[in-house]
């Protein structure tokens, strides 16, 4: 049975860890999730044992289990990949860690759209960027952007096919009803029934 929303506040299920993290309103994070350098949008959602850094994701975005957003890469252009090179302290090799190559991986942001789903086990690595309303397959590994309205599948993902023509993917993107109000969204809450066609034409 699903829960009851009525609160804006986000539901952090159990054993998570969430660092350096901004969760938005109606947000839900699954259980034995690990958030690092992460924006969440209002009404996303994970669900569980997500791996999540360096990412900025939009709003009603659906994650499903198992899935990795902005894995962190190990340094392959020194002698050794081993962290021991960057986590000098946990070894005693030094009394600080290298800050550089820490700050350089958050700057490799990775870019979930608004309305989009990710698939049981998909993988998106850094600098990737999703587009709106795009699908990414369950066990996709996803090296490439991502345009909008489109589904990818494999390894590594390819487009599979557009959701809509894109007339409509073009108004849909005019219309951005994700950043509606609660409201509004409320209001209109019928018209997420409709044909597409239809939806486009009343709110385009």
């Amino acid at each position: 049975m699903s829960e009851k929303r009525l609160s804006k506040k986000p539901l952090i299920k159990e054993n998570c860890e969430l660092k350096n993290t901004e969760l938005g309103k109606f947000t839900e994070i699954g259980m034995l999730n690990f958030f690092e350098n992460v924006k969440f949008g209002d009404y996303s959602y994970t669900g569980q044992f997500c791996f999540i850094q360096n990412a900025i994701i939009g709003k009603f975005s659906n994650i499903a289990a198992m899935v990795r957003i902005g894995p962190t890469d190990h340094p392959m252009k020194r002698p050794s990949l081993h962290h021991f090179t960057y986590r000098r302290k946990m070894y005693g090799f030094d009394d600080k860690d290298d800050f550089e190559f820490f700050e350089k991986r958050k700057e490799r942001k990775t870019y979930i759209g608004h309305d989009t789903w990710i698939g049981h086990g998909a993988i998106i690595l850094p600098e990737v960027k999703i587009g709106n309303g795009a699908v990414v397959a369950s066990g996709a590994l996803v090296t490439k952007d991502v345009a909008p309205y489109t589904v990818v599948a494999g390894i590594p993902a390819k487009p599979i096919k557009k959701r809509f023509d894109e007339d409509v993917i073009k108004k849909l993107e005019e219309i951005k009803w994700w950043n509606w109000s609660y409201e509004k969204i409320k209001q209109n809450l019928d018209d997420f029934l409709l044909d597409i066609e239809l939806f486009v034409k009343k709110h385009y």
